[in-house]
């Protein structure tokens, strides 16, 4: 593991849900201390820090994993890497209704208009964002969120899961920011779906405890013949879904990677599926008693669900339909 990890998994372990912790780490590590980079030949430890970051907490795990992505989409682009002292989110989502746009004027690029779904934004200093050109290009821009012209709003944030990871508007207003990469980059880069991946060993990892508790049941209960049969099928889910993700480490690694989107798409929605059977688990075996009685359990399966419905169940597999051609599977 990198120098920073065990940093990282000693703030996670005390997080309690609360983000302070993972942001203080953050701030004060390095980036040359950070995990490794996305196809950097160690993509499986990457991957595997990520989960056992969310095993301990997946609060800690929400609040880490954009930064890195952050730090490697930097790297990616040969870009300025972020400074000791800073805390990166990476607000790439679209919502219907809000605009960012980017102008080049004579001192620069700035951004003017609202995005949506910054997750944390009063909270960090800088954020790579995507917004469009007066030409319709989506560009990725660097920006500090602690500029005179960024105005962070007030969220009506009332989730239950991933209480403290608020994610709000942020407007701009003439903010001055920097472009990471040409038009299109972000989203073309393979690294972009390499980032996918790496919130899916998060999500894997934030179930091991809840099959952990499973497994505790069924050995107090061997009488119990359904929570068994149910463990035992987590288990079979959840090491499919681990096996997927070593795979998908091992092929970007080795640059075997035929189509980066059919890659990222299959193996998300194979750990999402576990995700789905984890939070099904839990519910059916262990019971209203240890969701509502055991604030870990319940904080973990809360967390787990808002953090895995960023996987569009339905939608993301017509796009991977729309990635396949005839002979996709062979052996």
């Amino acid at each position: 593991m990198s120098p920073g990890f065990d940093d990282y998994l000693a703030a996670a372990v005390k997080c309690g849900g609360r983000v302070a912790p993972l942001l203080e780490v953050i701030r004060s590590t390095l980036p040359s201390s950070m995990l490794p980079l996305p196809g950097s030949g160690e993509t499986k430890q990457r991957f595997r820090a990520l989960a056992r970051i969310a095993a301990a907490d997946v609060t800690a795990a929400r609040v880490l994993e954009p930064h890195l992505d952050a730090v490697a989409i930097l790297a990616e682009a040969e870009a300025r890497v972020p400074d000791r002292g800073t805390a990166w989110g990476v607000f790439a989502a679209e919502a219907p209704g809000a605009a960012l746009v980017a102008h080049e004027e004579d001192e620069g690029w700035v951004l003017r208009g609202r995005k949506e779904w910054c997750s944390l934004a009063g909270q960090l200093t800088d954020a790579l964002v995507t917004a469009a050109t007066p030409e319709g290009d989506r560009v990725m821009f660097a920006v500090s969120l602690r500029g005179p012209r960024v105005r962070v709003e007030s969220a009506q944030w009332v989730a239950r899961g991933l209480a403290e990871v608020v994610s709000g508007p942020v407007d701009f207003d003439d903010s001055p920011a920097r472009p990471v990469g040409e038009e299109g980059w972000y989203l073309s880069r393979p690294g972009f779906r390499w980032g996918a991946i790496g919130v899916a060993a998060c999500w894997w990892g934030g179930c091991l405890p809840v099959l952990d508790a499973l497994v505790a049941r069924a050995r107090r209960r061997p009488d119990d013949a359904i929570a068994a049969a149910r463990t035992g099928q987590l288990y079979r889910r959840l090491r499919d879904a681990r096996l997927a993700l070593e795979d998908a480490a091992s092929r970007i690694d080795a640059d075997d990677v035929l189509d980066a989107a059919v890659l990222a798409h299959a193996v998300r929605g194979t750990v999402a599926d576990a995700v789905v059977a984890t939070l099904d688990a839990a519910r059916d075996v262990l019971g209203p008693a240890a969701l509502a009685f055991d604030e870990a359990l319940a904080r973990r399966c809360a967390d787990l669900e808002l953090y895995a419905s960023q996987y569009h169940r339905g939608r993301d597999d017509v796009a991977l339909a729309g990635h396949l051609s005839e002979g996709a599977l062979s052996w």
